[in-house]
């Protein structure tokens, strides 16, 4: 290792055992008198900002029977409203250089755009008069269910791969409304109303269910008159109550589902584990845990990966992945993919072993150290684009994690032990449920394979 990179590399790990409060994004913040939650974080590099508005309403939110409806609601906030009406939300960001979208996930529903920084107050009022006075028409309504039926056939129908994940969310999560799918179950999602979308609408898109972040180019004395302009005009309409997940968990058990498909060509292995969040369990263990999902899978370096796609050759991919953030519990996954003419059974043994073997005593103090470091460093880059901060500030509050959770979490990492690391990773796998889930190639035609069997 060139001396320049093992400097860098040794000074990370000393940032990342450093016990003095480290700042990660540095916010400012405040609440609006409406209810709503402010966040600004400056970024000159460039004269560009990222403007998001979180919703603390996502599928788990919805009522039995309309899956789905949280994200179509999504799709139809960009229907117009009467000082906006039809494409204009969309042309007019067009026109003045940005880009916007939108997302849905299980604990909210973010709209954003990136703009240059002297259109900020165009979007604030893009944003803010949707917010309450959008306007759709029972055409709309037709036309958007369709749309969203064929992103399902789209990305999900016709994804062997989005089909079988479903199958295994669902069994893994049993009656938690996390085993329903964003996007929707298609027979429910046929069904969905304008009367749904308004009834979701009227709930939830309020400035006191609301956060809105904005990273980039302005300050907080220029921001927050815009603020109180846009924002701040929307009367009040509630209070904020906090969303109560189910905490139930049926008695631990480990399924399996195997799936095969006529698109599948290469076998794809894959165990979802339930896990504690930063909403439910010990926070201690959630950050052994992030620590451990970087050690055991968290790139080419990791210590599976390198077990059984580089010296063994058994995968010709593996990772693992740790989902902390939830209003429920988290999640914690496995993926591999066996190499070509290794069997499913000999690819799943060897990670059996492999795991095993990490658990009883492959963890040690440098394992942990380097782990720290990488994640450091990753975040250190992360905080270079206003989006990703935007992204990461949002999804965060939005699933009930307050700033000093954020803005402490250098420091909660930095004090995980190896004792830590290795206790969370026993208990993950011996205390949660998990789900497993095949992905095979087709059986050959009954008759190809007597054929095969004769000349064998």
């Amino acid at each position: 290792m060139p001396r320049s990179i093992a400097l860098v590399f040794s000074l990370l790990l000393v940032l990342a055992a450093a016990p003095a409060h480290a700042v990660v994004y540095g916010p400012e913040t405040f609440t609006l008198s409406n209810g709503m939650q402010v966040v600004l974080v400056p970024n000159h590099r460039a004269p560009v900002v990222s403007h998001m508005v979180w919703y603390k309403i996502g599928s788990a939110d919805e009522t039995p029977g309309k899956s789905g409806i949280a994200h179509f609601l999504e799709h139809l906030m960009f229907k117009g409203t009467p000082r906006y009406p039809g494409t204009a939300i969309t042309d007019t960001v067009a026109v003045n250089g940005g880009n916007q979208n939108a997302m849905t996930s299980y604990d909210y529903t973010a709209y954003y755009q990136n703009i240059a920084a002297d259109r900020l107050p165009l979007v604030m009022d893009i944003e803010a008069d949707r917010m309450r006075n959008l306007v759709l028409s029972e055409e709309d309504v037709k036309t958007e269910r369709e749309v969203v039926i064929e992103e399902r056939r789209q990305r999900t129908d016709n994804s062997p791969g989005a089909l079988l994940g479903e199958r295994v969310n669902a069994a893994l999560w049993g009656t938690n409304h996390y085993s329903i799918p964003i996007i929707g179950w298609q027979a429910e999602m046929n069904e969905l109303s304008r009367d749904d979308a308004f009834n979701v609408y009227k709930a939830y898109y309020a400035p006191h269910n609301a956060i809105l972040v904005v990273t980039g180019d302005i300050t907080m004395d220029k921001f927050r008159p815009l603020v109180e302009k846009y924002y701040g005009a929307i009367p009040k309409t509630g209070e904020y109550k906090p969303r109560k997940r189910s905490t139930f968990l049926q008695p631990r058990v480990d399924t399996q589902i195997t799936m095969r498909h006529e698109r599948v060509g290469q076998p794809q292995w894959s165990r979802y584990i339930i896990a504690p969040s930063y909403s439910v369990g010990d926070r201690a263990d959630v950050h052994a845990l992030e620590i451990f999902a970087e050690i055991a899978g968290g790139g080419a370096t990791s210590k599976l990966y390198r077990e059984l796609v580089v010296n063994q050759k058994i995968a010709a991919s593996f990772g693992t992945g740790y989902g902390a953030d939830a209003v429920s519990y988290g999640t914690f996954y496995i993926s591999m993919t066996p190499s070509p003419g290794v069997t499913i059974e000999q690819a799943e043994a060897a990670y059996t072993k492999a795991m095993d073997a990490l658990l009883k005593d492959g963890i040690t103090d440098a394992d942990v150290a380097r782990a720290k470091g990488r994640m450091q460093a990753r975040l250190a880059y992360a905080k270079e684009s206003p989006f990703s901060v935007a992204n990461a500030l949002g999804a965060a509050l939005a699933q009930d994690q307050t700033i000093e959770d954020i803005e402490s979490w250098p420091e909660k990492i930095a004090a995980v032990t190896t004792d830590q690391v290795r206790s969370a990773a026993r208990k993950l796998f011996t205390q949660y449920s998990s789900a497993t889930g095949i992905l095979l190639p087709p059986l050959p035609p009954a008759g190809a394979q007597a054929a095969s069997a004769k000349g064998n």
